[in-house]
């Protein structure tokens, strides 16, 4: 059994070592010269050496023969460095590669490091992990509990705990404070901005789907004499051959759609939107594809249609250009006409459009006054809603 044992351990560190080597090769082309000729083979690599990995991982909790000192660097340094590598991709996407490098080199060293370790010295003639490095039992239930009380009272919520801050930091990151992930639900943050001459603009973020009384309680919060500049494309020659609605997600999280709820009591709407036929053709086709799931749900033929759908070159650019940046100019364009009309305009915007807008009216002299935190979903409402949509079933 040792020398089973020996020849699966030595074979996890030498795919361990050859994805540290073809990481690092393979990073260094990338930033250094732009190609990406070893990143097939990089990927199969990666995938035994996981795979094999995994296995290792779970003979530490059946048998104590498995060196853990050795071991457990060894089989938790990619998960380790995956989790590293989120904040990274957050807070400086366009560094990435050489944040990944570094990783790499660093998966280099702590092979070295085991190396050494495990044989008192540097050599690399094998086998590297010897029969004598084995601890002598079989089996263990202490070794069986603890390894497992580990994982599920440290590891596992410690990885859950990690995975939530970071999605907080995402959201607070890429809205610019105007979404934010907290333990009850989702917050947005409406900001007034004024100028000297008294002229207002309030940015409020809004979101496809929500609490009603979120909807609601904005409605009735609009002065009389506001401009409301009003969300949501148009579609005059019915480019759109799946119409645009949310209201099935909106049902199934127990949760009201903004088109349904979301109705201002008073002050004067004005459509300040785009019309599809100012998107590109690609952009159309991917709402078309895209807007299945929201109207049909997942069903076979709409996963089909999906997994046919194949994007142009250049794709992601066109559908940002369309959905966000044009409409953002847009939305500008009609502030800076309406300004002349009213002491106080309103721009009831979807969040992801909020950054790029307050910036820019903070260029044309406007400055932040305050601010004023929505709930716009709250998690315990969603849990009592599904909760009372699955009660006794109506007997026919």
């Amino acid at each position: 059994m040792k020398q089973v044992l020996s020849i699966l351990l030595n074979l996890c560190f030498g795919l361990f070592a050859a994805d540290a080597i073809s990481s690092v090769l393979d990073e260094a082309l990338i930033v250094f010269f732009g190609v990406h000729v070893l990143s097939i083979f990089r990927g199969v690599v990666s995938l035994l050496a996981l795979l094999i990995a995994m296995a290792v991982y779970g003979l530490m909790a059946l048998t104590p023969m498995v060196p853990k000192r050795l071991f457990l660097p060894v089989t938790l340094f990619n998960p380790l460095a995956v989790l590293v590598m989120i904040p990274c991709v957050i807070y400086c996407y366009g560094r990435a590669e050489q944040v990944s490098l570094l990783i790499s080199l660093g998966q280099v060293a702590v092979g070295l490091g085991i190396l050494c370790w495990a044989k008192g010295k540097f050599n690399l003639r094998w086998p590297w992990i010897g029969e004598k490095q084995l601890g002598d039992r079989r089996f263990s239930w202490a070794n069986l509990a603890v390894f497992l009380l580990l994982n599920i009272v440290v590891l596992i919520p410690a990885v859950a705990v990690y995975l939530v801050l970071c999605a907080g930091l995402a959201v607070n990151h890429f809205t610019a404070g105007f979404l934010a992930l907290r333990p009850a639900g989702f917050t947005v943050q409406a900001r007034t901005y004024v100028r000297d001459d008294g002229k207002s603009i309030q940015l409020i973020p809004m979101a496809h789907i929500g609490d009603a009384a979120f909807y609601r309680k904005l409605s009735v919060s609009f002065p009389s004499n506001s401009i409301i500049l009003m969300e949501g494309v148009s579609d005059v020659r019915n480019l759109i051959t799946n119409k645009v609605s949310y209201n099935r997600m909106a049902t199934s999280l127990g949760l009201a759609e903004q088109a349904e709820e979301f109705e201002p009591a008073q002050g004067e709407m004005v459509n300040a939107d785009l019309d599809v036929e100012q998107f590109s053709r690609s952009t159309i086709d991917f709402l078309n594809v895209a807007m299945l799931v929201h109207g049909q749900g997942v069903k076979p033929e709409t996963i089909m249609k999906i997994l046919q759908y194949s994007p142009p070159p250049h794709f992601e650019e066109a559908l940002v250009e369309d959905i966000l940046r044009k409409r953002n100019r847009r939305v500008l364009q009609e502030i800076r006409a309406r300004l002349g009309e009213s002491e106080t305009i309103i721009v009831p915007w979807g969040v992801a459009h909020m950054p790029e807008v307050a910036e820019e009216i903070q260029k044309s002299g406007f400055h932040l006054r305050d601010t004023r935190d929505y709930q716009v979903i709250r998690f315990g409402h969603m849990n009592k809603v599904k909760a009372a949509g699955q009660g006794t079933p109506n007997k026919q």
